[in-house]
């Protein structure tokens, strides 16, 4: 199987969460096959078509699009804004036509003219802490809904609790690295859904997740699909099979 035969409705089955009022945190990502986490300095530079494909399907199941600033800045992140056939499927199962992303900054060092703002389909949300700069959390406040969660820092476990509490149960961190790594930390992940891309990058790419003081934890593969040389990989917490 090839990423120009991969069946959509079948990926679709396969990331689709049975339960969707159990709060469910899924990470997605995408690596080489020697753990390099960017190509050039960014992710988008790994992918291909299947990653694609998988990349549109979990955005097109979830409730919030969880991602750290320094990815939005990276990353060249606009506004989401889905195709007219994953608007109809969401409305069809009762979800808003397009989901808020979810910008994790302590600093608040966004740009409210910013495109993931001023090009947003729905609401943007704005996650940071008490100490954050008092006079970019009331700029920021116009163009995005600004929660505080943590006092000093932002406490990613009471994010999850935050955005669950606010009707977003299902969430989709795209990253970047330390974000992941915060939320492994926080032991808030329950999914990982990973592309292995077919190349050596080698050099000083970072891994996926950076967090030296989060404990190691064992996930279980829900399933290994091929597409071409590309490997989709998703793996589960073992409380969820």
């Amino acid at each position: 199987m090839n990423a120009a035969t991969l069946d959509p409705d079948d990926v679709l089955a396969r990331y689709t969460v049975p339960d969707r009022t159990t709060p469910h945190l899924r990470v997605n990502f995408i690596s080489s096959l020697d753990g390099a986490a960017t190509h050039d300095g960014l992710s988008g530079g790994l992918g291909d078509d299947a990653d694609r494909l998988v990349f549109d399907t979990l955005r097109m199941l979830t409730d919030v699009i969880l991602v750290g600033a320094g990815t939005v800045r990276a990353e060249g992140y606009g506004g989401i804004r889905f195709t007219d056939e994953a608007v109809s499927w969401r409305v069809a199962h009762s979800l808003p036509e397009h989901p808020p992303v979810a910008i994790v900054s302590g600093r608040l060092d966004l740009d409210p003219a910013h495109p993931v703002f001023t090009e947003a389909a729905t609401r943007p949300i704005v996650i940071t802490h008490a100490q954050a700069p008092a006079e970019r959390r009331a700029e920021l406040a116009e163009v995005a809904d600004v929660l505080v969660c943590g006092e000093a820092s932002v406490d990613h476990a009471l994010l999850v609790r935050t955005l669950t509490a606010r009707g977003y149960p299902q969430m989709l961190c795209e990253g970047g690295p330390s974000l992941f790594g915060s939320l492994l930390t926080a032991d808030a992940v329950d999914e990982l859904c990973l592309t292995l891309a077919p190349l050596l990058e080698s050099g000083r790419a970072p891994r996926i997740a950076g967090a030296p003081e989060a404990a190691p934890r064992r996930m279980h593969l829900a399933h290994a699909l091929p597409a071409g040389d590309t490997l989709l990989l998703r793996y589960l917490r073992a409380r969820e099979l």
